[in-house]
């Protein structure tokens, strides 16, 4: 008789809420039986304890990591089709949340080791004659971007900096949470995030007083004074069932950190004589590893093997945004070109990484890689 192992999954939200269960179902409870239902005490504290968190004066909740983008974007008042520079291997809400700004993608190519954007390329692009307004910096798979030669160089050029925090709740770089470096932050809490929700939710974070304002009025139809819109906003609302769940999570975030942290190290010692192209730590940074990528010339051929052993993998991204049929051919792109971002998506593979994989787990990942290299 044949036994069939149970396969390992290569993240699991739902791992996440049974390990909380009797928190997070009291959290829940608590504002079922409240009776607010739209906004509320509930959003304001996770708000308050999420901006202390992170570091910031405010953390305003809006309805996804896509919203809190295109929020932050009009919250800085950019004029209409103001050049908006980033990556094209991102998550393409980074770039459609561009758009429904209201403003002009420009798509730049990566540092090759880290997979963020390559300071060369901005450079180049402000060289180039390229008028960039704002640059949206994706701190990718869990660590910063390289924020030291990035910042002073849209300072210098009077862009303004967004940080997409989506993938690094946590992450440090010089003792600071990333978050705060940039003139405005965005996170997305997804469910497969670090700190992930059980829907859609998001947050902007800003220290600047007058910038949270205008946040707080364009989440909620651009209202001042409620039922009046000062200025046209829009509909995206924090829920405080999500809020109530984060405000649990929260409280243990710094230790599922922890946990994927001791998972990467030990897939770092499991795998580092396979030839895999392994993850690579900024440093003075704090990698949160919301995935841990490899690199693999016959990419595809390792990860149907992994499959046929029962284990879960997932391609971050498989088709960058420029190379997409929604994109393609109408966005501007790095004049240098996007080499290292196309050779990313043929040879990236995110392994199992998620706070509740267990030892004997990680090992038979290790195992199963190492047979099949």
């Amino acid at each position: 008789m044949t036994t069939h192992r149970r396969s390992i999954p290569q993240t699991a939200p739902l791992a996440s809420y049974r390990a909380a269960r009797s928190r997070i179902d009291r959290a829940i409870a608590r504002v079922l039986t409240s009776g607010r239902y739209i906004l509320g005490p509930e959003v304001e504290a996770f708000e308050r304890e999420f901006a202390t968190y992170i570091g910031c004066r405010h953390a305003v909740g809006v309805a996804s990591g896509t919203d809190a983008l295109v929020v932050a974007l009009r919250a800085l008042d950019l004029a209409p089709g103001t050049v908006v520079a980033t990556v094209s291997h991102t998550a393409v809400a980074t770039v459609a949340a561009i758009e429904l700004a209201g403003l002009t993608p420009l798509l730049l190519d990566i540092d090759p080791a880290r997979y963020t954007l390559a300071p060369a390329a901005l450079e180049r692009a402000f060289a180039g004659g390229h008028r960039i307004g704002a640059v949206i910096v994706v701190h990718l798979y869990g660590q910063a971007a390289d924020l030291d030669a990035i910042l002073p160089l849209a300072r210098r050029h009077g862009a303004k900096v967004i940080e997409d925090c989506a993938q690094s709740h946590g992450a440090t770089l010089h003792g600071k949470r990333l978050g705060t470096f940039g003139d405005v932050a965005c996170f997305s809490f997804y469910p497969t995030k670090n700190l992930g929700a059980f829907g859609d939710a998001g947050a902007v974070l800003t220290s600047d007083d007058d910038l949270a304002a205008r946040v707080r009025a364009l989440r909620e139809y651009g209202w001042r004074d409620r039922t009046v819109s000062a200025i046209a906003g829009m509909n995206s609302r924090l829920d405080p069932i999500q809020a109530a769940v984060l405000r649990v999570k929260l409280a243990g975030l710094d230790r599922a950190n922890a946990r994927r942290a001791a998972i990467a190290s030990r897939y770092d010692r499991g795998l580092a004589k396979t030839g895999l192209g392994l993850p690579q730590r900024r440093p003075a940074a704090t990698h949160v590893f919301h995935q841990y990528v490899v690199r693999a010339k016959r990419r595809d051929d390792l990860r149907a093997a992994l499959d046929r052993a029962g284990i879960g993998t997932t391609i971050h991204y498989p088709v960058p945004v420029h190379l997409q049929p929604a994109y393609r051919g109408r966005i501007a792109l790095d004049p240098g070109g996007l080499g290292e971002s196309e050779r990313a998506t043929h040879e990236v593979l995110s392994l199992p990484m998620f706070p509740e994989l267990g030892a004997t787990d990680v090992a038979r990942v290790i195992a199963a890689v190492k047979k099949l290299v």
